[in-house]
């Protein structure tokens, strides 16, 4: 039997762990994993009233979207549609956000989002924005933090699987974004079998508008056809740099389970992003033609527009010395991360059971003497033990992801053996470590990728939950599970269920956030092109087979509410502008027979929702969202006639 197979063998005996794990009451016994009732619930204990210590933004993975939480009390708060349509919110439903899904491929009503990330100021979490990667058709989307709601999505051209993103640079210079999948740069036909001649990797670096968070690509770095799978910035002194972690290095292109963990080393990237700025500036650049769209969405229009790109800017890193040198890391990394100094730079191989961690002074130094053990497609290869600080011997199987608290430890996760290892900087020391239930994937620790953690608590995100909830058919809940990590041993404190597919998490104190959060959208700032400032403007308005309807909403009816002249066929737009200027006072609005969703409408906020009829009748309509005491009595009808038989048409509220 060779390493490999040994590797695979105890990787899927592990696997088959969690089926045979302890029930609940004896889980709760187990003296690492224990739980003190009392004090753990005084510890997450959120009175009726009160408010959390932090906001907890968690990935829904293959749900599109990015779910809120507070913590420590684990109470859901929000859940933000980003990639997938919400018919709850009518987002990509409306006419407004549906610009938003759009794509060079067209209307895409769907997406697997991974790993939030929130913007930075000095390498400190700020609460402007955060940023969530669509890892199928490769897009990054920007959240605005005032509103809850997603603000930008751009595409991303030459990519495949956009896995390593959104990674955020110390002051949002750039989000970062790498492929997982390499494909051929340009796409075009070709045998897959001529993967190593034709497939290469391209990173993309997403600048970030300072003042209005607009973004857009700046340049990107084409790379070997390897697999590049997750990233961090440098910070510190290490501000400048940005780590990729690579795998595929064997750059196989089927069954690579087996054919991509071949080698004992793959590499971590490290791309020089400012002597990659020098290159652009000079013009020592590639303009390749290509397509990609930005989809943003204007506060003051309340509504989105598409801006269409032709070309970008590459660099290749073979031909540009200076900007991308390997550091080689065992075996098949995953995750890459940098501790709040920018000093070290750990390697989570996931087919190993040790921890590597690079020295970014030593890494300079070793460039700076060239001490490469060769180069891999003219990119130079740094020598293993010139770069390496330490080692952590934790004795886990599949470590994952490490984060820092800010008091010289770090928490890496190990996926096989459900735990997680708590060691100390500088010495690689273990100091503790504790179970997970199961299978942990990402931690998160507030502000635990920054300069600055706030190192108070840890969630561990799991992608197996056998006998933690009530079962729900085939398929179970994900969890989270909250540590706290304030004393020298970790503790579990609370467990609750996940929206999708929890893949990162990033947290942040309320009170960068809450103080900000918009209340209501004036309605003197409405610029909406269909906006109804008043009842006395409603109107409805025909020409040939398209209705607009210019409608208001407020407690506790519509204007007009009453309409005729519309016959089958037509293409009915209700453009419905909301009244109120009190906070949460939201109106719904739904039509029977609408192919679309409701419209949930904001103080002060016009949407606008396309009905098509297609039979004659008189349809109701009315106000999804409750509202007042007589938010029964909030409705209206619409009269549809046959073709070509309409009255003139009429919209009237009251007698």
């Amino acid at each position: 039997m060779n390493r490999l197979t040994k590797i695979m063998a105890v990787v899927a005996l592990a696997m088959t762990l969690p089926q045979g794990c302890k029930n609940n009451s004896e889980a709760g016994t187990e003296k690492s994993g224990a739980i003190n009732r009392s004090s753990a619930a005084e510890k997450v204990y959120v009175a009726p009233g009160e408010y959390d210590e932090f906001y907890s933004f968690m990935s829904g993975g293959f749900s599109g979207q990015i779910s809120v939480y507070g913590l420590p009390s684990g109470r859901l708060l929000k859940v933000i549609p980003v990639f997938s349509v919400d018919g709850e919110k009518g987002y990509g439903f409306n006419e407004e956000t549906k610009p938003l899904l759009e794509t060079t491929h067209g209307f895409i009503p769907w997406d697997d989002a991974h790993h939030p990330e929130l913007s930075q100021t000095n390498g400190v979490p700020d609460g402007k924005y955060i940023f969530i990667n669509g890892n199928n058709t490769p897009r990054v989307a920007r959240i605005d933090l005032t509103t809850f709601e997603t603000a930008e999505i751009i595409e991303l051209p030459n990519a495949g699987g956009n896995h390593s993103s959104p990674f955020t640079t110390e002051n949002s210079e750039y989000v970062v974004a790498g492929t997982r999948f390499s494909v051929p740069v340009p796409q075009k036909d070709v045998p897959i079998a001529t993967y190593k001649e034709n497939f290469k990797g391209a990173l993309s670096f997403i600048s970030v508008d300072p003042e209005h968070g607009h973004m857009d690509i700046d340049f990107q770095v084409l790379m070997p056809g390897y697999d590049y799978d997750l990233a961090h910035a440098g910070k510190g002194k290490s501000h400048g740099w940005m780590f990729f972690t690579t795998y595929n290095t064997e750059q196989s292109h089927t069954l690579k389970e087996v054919n991509a963990s071949q080698n004992d080393k793959d590499y971590i990237a490290a791309i020089n992003w400012k002597k990659a700025q020098e290159y652009i500036k000079d013009g020592k650049f590639k303009e390749m033609d290509t397509e990609y769209l930005i989809n943003r969405y204007d506060e003051n229009k309340h509504m989105a527009e598409t801006i269409k790109r032709n070309k970008v800017r590459v660099l290749d890193a073979s031909e540009c010395p200076g900007v991308v040198y390997f550091l080689p890391t065992p075996k098949s990394p995953h995750g890459v991360d940098v501790d709040p100094t920018g000093s070290y730079i750990i390697g989570n191989g996931k087919l190993n059971a040790n921890l590597t961690v690079h020295s970014f002074d030593k890494m300079i130094q070793a460039i700076e003497n060239e001490s490469f053990a060769g180069d891999a497609y003219g990119i130079p290869v740094l020598n293993f033990e010139d770069v390496v600080a330490g080692t952590v011997e934790s004795g886990g199987l599949g470590p994952l992801h490490t984060e820092f608290d800010g008091k010289g430890n770090a928490y890496t996760t190990f996926f096989i053996s459900s735990e997680v290892v708590k060691w100390k900087l500088d010495t690689w020391e273990v100091l503790d470590r504790i179970p997970t239930y199961y299978s942990v994937g990402h931690l998160m620790i507030p502000g635990g990728d920054s300069k600055e953690p706030w190192g108070k608590y840890m969630v561990a995100l799991n992608k197996i939950t056998k006998d933690r909830y009530l079962p729900t058919g085939p398929e179970l809940a994900h969890s989270a599970q909250l540590y706290d990590i304030s004393g020298d041993k970790m503790e579990l404190i609370l467990d609750f269920p996940t929206i999708g597919e929890p893949h990162y998490a990033q947290a942040i104190p309320a009170d960068l956030v809450a103080p900000n959060s918009k209340k209501i959208y004036s309605l003197e700032e409405n610029a909406h092109p269909y906006a109804t400032k008043s009842e006395k403007d409603t109107r409805v308005e025909k020409k040939g087979n398209e209705v607009h309807i210019y409608m208001t909403t407020i407690r506790s009816h519509f204007a007009p509410d009453n309409v005729e002249g519309i016959e089958v066929g037509d293409k009915v737009y209700f453009h419905v502008t909301n009244l109120e200027q009190d906070w949460d006072v939201p109106h719904g609005f739904s039509v029977m027979g609408a192919q679309t969703a409701e419209l949930l409408i904001m103080p002060g906020q016009t949407e606008t929702l396309l009905w098509e009829p297609k039979k004659p009748g008189v349809i109701p309509f009315y106000c999804t969202d409750f509202c007042s005491a007589l938010h029964q009595e909030m409705q209206g009808y619409l009269r549809v006639s046959p073709k070509g038989q309409a009255p003139a048409v009429t919209a009237t509220t009251g007698e």
